[in-house]
């Protein structure tokens, strides 16, 4: 890509670029049968200009230079109209100025394994899901995705990105009369950088086998119970707790105001920030771009802002909240470098990136044997919370009861609800790093953005949380 950025800059105080180009390939098999593969590719361009207090976007596909003049001079018109009717005084924000690069680690690219490879490795799962007749769909995937990004200022920024995504995904449905039951491993929530090296990180061969089999055991098995008990998440239901109930709240942009007509408001108020008891003293999240390889892992946000690992929550306690640059000076207070656009075709937003909880001290075991009467459950299947993000409720696809310390009636259903300002605070174990693992999408912003944003999360465990069975 080149682009004479300097020709097309105007006579303003701000003016960034932002360029962005995805290639995607998705390959599917199902019920045994080799589907056609999905291709991709979208390039394109976000010009922005901040000029009196003014703020305007404009985003083209067209990057010849009267392309981006004519892109630029939009974003400037829109500038000047919004000059008057900003909620914040734009002359008092200075926009981050950074020069630097990051690219994915990947050990093996997609590119190096042939298709008919890719597509054996999937026949080979797919053909391992038909167990009996009672199976009747299965499913397994690999999409890669591949970007690249540059942001350019007026300034003197200038960064470079380059992302390379593996995402794997089987599912299994199983049917017996009018009873459905599903098991999955998700992209949602298996999905990180990197590249074909992530599918044995993840032990991907055999997930077909073991998830027919938990499909079938679901099928046998009574409905989850209704009563309070522990409640023990692993790590891919951890992951949406998370997102759901610290990460959306804590969104400065939505603390604001800005979500309330789409997608709602938030409990948590400024004065919050450095006093609120949110969780346990067990509850440490951090905000971390910076690692190699989760999802969300990036060098810099979408305004130019450095990433850099932020606590969010430490011991239990509330301490800054996710906004990137203009939500900090709006609300004056610190945030992160969380500003991000899904695409070249939207203006970044405030999003959760690498939003984790660190791990604890306790085994898995050590967990399970703690537990007089409970149940664990796994894989998120629905989820439910009210506008100001508080209560909640979520049921997964597997549940397993626990009894004196042991696993024991595998059982269907199972749900579970609570309010966010005190679920968190009955978090009573938090597992080790050998219980650690996971990664999410998620829509937010008019017009939508669906954004990844990773999660990491070991297996915790709440006390007193009331458990119901669904159908």
């Amino acid at each position: 890509m080149h682009i004479n950025f300097q020709k097309i800059i105007p006579p303003v105080d701000f003016c960034s670029l932002r360029y962005v180009t995805e290639i995607s390939e998705k390959l599917s098999v199902r019920q045994n049968v080799v589907e056609s593969p999905i291709h991709t590719h979208d390039t394109g361009v976000m010009l922005t200009v901040i000029h009196q207090g003014g703020l305007g976007y404009a985003a083209t596909s067209d990057l010849s230079e009267a392309g981006l003049r004519k892109a630029v001079a939009k974003a400037q018109m829109w500038a000047e109209h919004s000059r008057n009717h900003m909620v914040i005084d734009l002359t008092q924000i200075t926009m981050p100025q950074t020069q630097g690069e990051y690219t994915s680690k990947v050990e093996q690219t997609w590119d190096s394994i042939s298709i008919n490879d890719k597509l054996d490795l999937l026949r080979q799962e797919a053909s391992q899901c038909k167990l009996n007749t009672k199976i009747v769909d299965w499913e397994t995937s690999l999409q890669t995705i591949q970007t690249e990004e540059i942001y350019l200022t007026n300034t003197g920024s200038e960064i470079h990105q380059q992302f390379q995504y593996l995402l794997p995904n089987i599912k299994v449905i199983a049917n017996q009369g009018v009873e459905t039951q599903r098991r999955t491993f998700s992209d949602s929530s298996n999905g990180q950088q990197g590249g074909w090296e992530i599918l044995d990180k993840l032990n991907f061969s055999g997930k077909g086998k073991v998830l027919a089999d938990e499909a079938l055991q679901l099928l046998a098995a009574p409905n989850c119970p209704n009563e309070c008990m522990a409640v023990m998440l692993a790590p891919d239901q951890m992951i949406l707790q998370i997102h759901e109930s610290i990460g959306h709240p804590l969104e400065l942009d939505r603390i604001l105001g800005d979500e309330r007509n789409y997608a709602g408001t938030t409990f948590v108020s400024l004065d919050m920030f450095g006093n609120y008891q949110y969780g346990s003293e067990l509850l440490n999240v951090t905000f971390d771009p910076t690692i190699a390889n989760q999802f969300a892992s990036y060098g810099f946000d979408d305004e130019g802002l450095a990433a850099e690992k932020t606590y969010i929550i430490k011991n239990g306690r509330l301490l800054t909240p996710l906004g990137g640059t203009i939500s900090q000076v709006r609300a004056n207070i610190a945030g992160v470098a969380n500003a991000r656009a899904n695409s070249w075709n939207r203006p970044p937003i405030d999003r959760m990136a690498n939003l984790n909880v660190e791990a604890g001290d306790s085994s898995f075991n050590d967990m399970l044997s703690s537990i007089e009467k409970g149940i664990l459950m796994r894989t998120n299947s629905s989820w439910s919370i009210d506008d100001s993000r508080n209560k909640f409720q979520f049921g997964c696809e597997w549940g397993q009861l626990i009894e004196n310390g042991e696993l024991t009636q595998v059982v269907k259903n199972p749900n579970y609800r609570g309010i966010s300002a005190t679920f968190w605070r009955n978090l009573s174990k938090v597992g080790d790093d050998s219980t650690l693992f996971g990664v999410p999408n998620c829509g937010k912003g008019e017009p939508n953005q669906v954004m990844r944003v990773g999660h990491a999360s070991p297996t915790c465990v709440f006390t007193d949380i009331d458990v119901f069975g669904g159908v």
